[in-house]
């Protein structure tokens, strides 16, 4: 398998590259070009044009979860692919997603667009819970099962029904996970109902093989010290050869993460490419 991952879109940029505060990964795995999430706004079409990807060659998008950070870019990309495009993802997407924090007036979080709208333009969508086969050996995890107690959901984060509130479960939060040779590659959006939680759903679904590599989101940008460490000693426990984490991880994730991997560790900046080959 020849497998490939460019950042397209995340909140820092290589040299001449654009960064903005979201996250879109382009996996190509055996001709097989599928894109995961779409950022904020227009980095993730810039970008492209930059790398010289061809975005009318897009077989699939996958949205890991319905925040604006990941669906913003979504229309853009649309008026590139030309034509239809399966877009599949979790029924929550279309919930009426807020941020309600102490210090900030409530903010909608949700998708930008009428979903109208982006099936003008060729969104196909194919909204389920389960996980879904793209093509073999490559997979959507479907809903993250919450079973390790130190990995919660943000609690700032809200549904608007009718004229009150509930709790967001993010129950929409999925990744993306191909099997290599070498094991497998997960790539979370934001994983927010857990990092950890996401690689147990990975294995679930896909096989009980090593995980190889991580790339993507990791939501510890809020996380306490405690939670950040006990992330750390449970992906150190995994082996992983290869952590590029970008996004929602944050400074002090990051720094912690950097310190316990090592050289498996490095910052997934937009405009990078990483590389798998067997």
């Amino acid at each position: 398998m020849d497998l490939r991952i460019t950042v397209l879109s995340e909140n820092t940029a290589a040299y001449g590259f654009i960064g903005e505060w979201g996250l879109c990964m382009l996996v190509e795995a055996d001709g097989m070009m599928v894109m995961m999430d779409t950022g904020l706004g227009t980095a993730a079409v810039h970008n492209a044009q930059l790398l010289g990807v061809d975005l009318t060659r897009l077989d699939k998008i996958i949205i890991s979860h319905g925040h604006g950070d990941h669906t913003g870019g979504l229309r853009e990309v649309l008026r590139r692919k030309r034509g239809s495009v399966e877009v599949i993802a979790h029924p929550s997407i279309w919930e009426g997603k807020y941020s309600r924090r102490l210090d900030e007036r409530e903010r909608y979080v949700g998708i930008p667009f009428p979903r109208e709208e982006l099936e003008s333009l060729g969104a196909r969508f194919n909204l389920t819970t389960g996980p879904v086969e793209l093509a073999p050996g490559m997979w959507t995890t479907g809903e993250v099962s919450q079973e390790v107690g130190y990995e919660d959901v943000d609690p700032d984060m809200y549904l608007k029904q009718g004229e009150g509130w509930v709790k967001d479960p993010l129950q929409d939060d999925l990744a993306l996970v191909v099997k290599t040779p070498r094991g497998l590659v997960v790539v979370p959006g934001c994983a927010h109902r857990g990092i950890v939680n996401t690689l147990h759903q990975a294995r679930r679904v896909v096989g009980e093989e090593p995980i190889h590599a991580v790339m993507g989101g990791t939501h510890l940008f809020r996380a306490s010290a405690e939670r950040i460490e006990q992330t750390a000693a449970d992906l150190l426990s995994w082996e992983i050869q290869h952590l590029g984490v970008c996004h929602c991880t944050g400074f002090r994730a990051c720094a912690r993460l950097a310190d316990a991997l090592g050289d498996a560790f490095f910052l997934n900046n937009a405009g990078n490419r990483w590389r798998l080959k067997n």
